[in-house]
């Protein structure tokens, strides 16, 4: 069964207006100080929330209080990864940050890529950093899809195989090995994002 349409009302951000899909509504309000949007299952629920105003919509007081019981329960000794791509495919990076410190323990770079490739690579390198140096901490990941393929230890990317992303493939094959030969006690834990906002390890490039 396919997931049901959402439609973004965006009040007040760096563009407001109404938009198709949550990733459109979080770049007009990723890192814009109080910004104010809500999803509505329909397009009319939308287009008439739009023309009122929108604190009608929200119990302020009790979703502020909801949002911060909820980071609570966020594991601040913890590690979290994220990818970034520019276009899809296009030059990708990852990186983990941990959560507590906010301080970056890795970064890489690849010409050619996508953003699922990107996420997947992330959290086996995360694993394999922490197997090195002895260490037994969550790791969060905003990417479902990534935590499955890792759990899976297959990368199920359609990215085609040509020269320019032969170097990745190679990388792809060390992670997916990697994952076949070694055994790992971390969480794999899904970030959420509505709930919590953006995940330590995003770029901001939104």
């Amino acid at each position: 069964m396919s997931k049901k349409a959402k439609f973004y009302v965006v009040w007040k951000g760096h563009k407001t207006g109404i938009f198709n899909s949550w990733e459109e509504c979080r770049n007009q309000t990723h890192g814009y100080e109080g910004a104010l949007y809500k999803s509505f299952n329909t397009l009319q629920e939308a287009k008439v929330a739009y023309n009122q105003n929108p604190y009608k919509f929200f119990n302020t007081t009790k979703q502020a209080k909801s949002k911060s019981i909820s980071r609570q329960n966020i594991i601040r000794d913890s590690l979290s990864v994220d990818a970034a791509c520019s276009g899809n495919p296009g030059v990708m990076e990852y990186r983990g940050v941990h959560v507590g410190s906010n301080k970056e323990w890795f970064i890489n770079k690849f010409p050619l890529g996508t953003n699922n490739i990107g996420e997947f690579l992330a959290i086996v390198h995360a694993l394999a950093l922490m197997k090195e140096h002895k260490i037994n901490i969550p790791i969060y990941s905003d990417s479902a899809t990534a935590i499955s393929w890792v759990k899976n230890k297959k990368c199920n990317t359609k990215l085609e195989v040509t020269t320019k992303t032969k170097p990745l493939y190679e990388v792809i094959k060390r992670a997916e090995e990697w994952l076949k030969n070694n055994n790992w006690n971390q969480q794999l834990i899904k970030w959420e994002t509505e709930i919590w906002g953006e995940i330590p390890a995003d770029f901001g490039r939104k």
